[in-house]
């Protein structure tokens, strides 16, 4: 479903940029063909192709909007809420995580016992540089 989405999405975005780039400037400045103004002699007449591009124009700008929205509904659809305070069950590589549900308990667990001395932090071990696969 999300792939049809995607394509006719791209369609809709290709068709809107021909339909930009169609239109014929108003500012004076030089068109897309080089040349300044419009010539006479074409399949419509000047008003007449106004008003079938900016029709145009706008109904691909509201097919745009509705599929940009589809797709960023589809995207979140199977999500659940997250939390960053949450941490999972397992880790990515398959070991158990820390024991605590978040990590307020686990900052808790790991404050020494009141009227002891704090361990000596440990030697830090060598940097672990991320390698691709």
């Amino acid at each position: 479903m999300q792939t049809v989405l995607i394509i006719i999405h791209l369609m809709v975005v290709l068709a809107l940029i021909g339909v930009v780039l169609i239109q014929r400037s108003e500012g004076g400045g030089l068109g897309i063909g080089g040349g300044g103004g419009g010539g006479g002699g074409g399949f419509f007449s000047a008003r007449g192709t106004a008003n079938v591009l900016t029709r145009a124009t706008a109904i691909l700008a509201g097919l745009f909007f509705i599929t940009s929205l589809s797709l960023t509904i589809l995207a979140g659809w199977g999500r659940g809420p997250s939390s960053i305070f949450t941490t999972p069950t397992t880790l990515p590589s398959g070991a158990p995580a820390a024991p605590g549900g978040n990590v307020l308990e686990q900052l808790q667990g790991a404050q020494p016992a009141p009227g002891t001395a704090p361990a000596a932090p440990a030697a830090p071990a060598a940097p672990q540089v991320p390698q691709s696969q």
